[in-house]
């Protein structure tokens, strides 16, 4: 992957834009005490419109789901936390592509709506203590199941004040270290 973003710079050879916060967040709902936050891979800055272009980094080898709601994050969070207009937005499948693909914007409102009815869920589940995956359990999950079952190492503290852990390999339960 980094010898394609070697050979394929793309967009990481124009001007980019970095939004002016440690972690880019806003008040999705003060009513419900809810802030949507999170972090931007790449905002290209689009001189002739004076606009940005939301790119995120894809590492899996599959595309990601048209239902996912990542862009839709991504385009609440870059309207909110900059001032300038999102113009497009892109996956880059590093493992697969030599540039990007892009994506249709979407629609603000309806991803407030769509996000905060999900955020709102997880808010009851969380004061209820009880969050039922609908899935019975998906990729995205599974990390968070290694560590509650006790077999992931807990490392430290992040600087956004995140509980750190390393999850084993797959089919292992520990690695041994190389004596060198």
């Amino acid at each position: 992957m980094l010898k394609r973003l070697d050979d394929n710079p793309g967009p990481l050879l124009n001007l980019a834009v970095k939004i002016d916060m440690e972690l880019p967040y806003f008040w999705l709902s003060e009513e419900d005490n809810i802030i949507l936050c999170g972090k931007v891979d790449w905002l290209e800055y689009l001189s002739e419109s004076d606009s940005v272009h939301i790119i995120d980094f894809k590492t899996s080898k599959s595309e990601e789901d048209e239902k996912s709601m990542q862009l839709p994050i991504y385009h609440l969070l870059v309207h909110h936390c900059q001032k300038r207009k999102v113009a497009k937005a892109s996956y880059w499948y590093l493992e697969m592509n030599d540039s990007l693909t892009e994506k249709t914007l979407p629609d603000l409102k309806e991803a407030e709506t769509k996000i905060l009815k999900v955020a709102k869920q997880i808010k009851l589940a969380k004061q209820l203590e009880r969050f039922k995956c609908p899935t019975n359990g998906c990729r995205q999950c599974q990390p968070m199941e290694e560590i509650v079952s006790g077999r992931a190492e807990f490392v430290g503290i992040s600087d956004f004040g995140q509980d750190m852990y390393v999850l084993p390999f797959k089919g292992e339960e520990k690695r041994e270290g190389i004596v060198l």
